[in-house]
């Protein structure tokens, strides 16, 4: 049987920072702003590494 918050932290959170990884990749693509553009993929690289790390210490 799963621990309790294992959805959150597989299903829901990479979910959220992956959405705003996108906005804010396309905003600082746009805009040309550079720390935007660069906080935006070290945001989306967190959302797909997440669920390996966190879930590997829970279960």
């Amino acid at each position: 049987m799963a621990i309790v918050g294992t959805t959150i932290f597989s299903h829901i959170l990479p979910v959220i920072c992956g959405f705003f990884a996108i906005i804010f990749i396309i905003s600082g693509s746009l805009d040309d702003n550079k720390p935007k553009l660069g906080f935006g993929i070290a945001l989306f690289i967190i959302a797909c590494i997440f669920p390996y790390i966190v879930l590997r210490l829970l279960i």
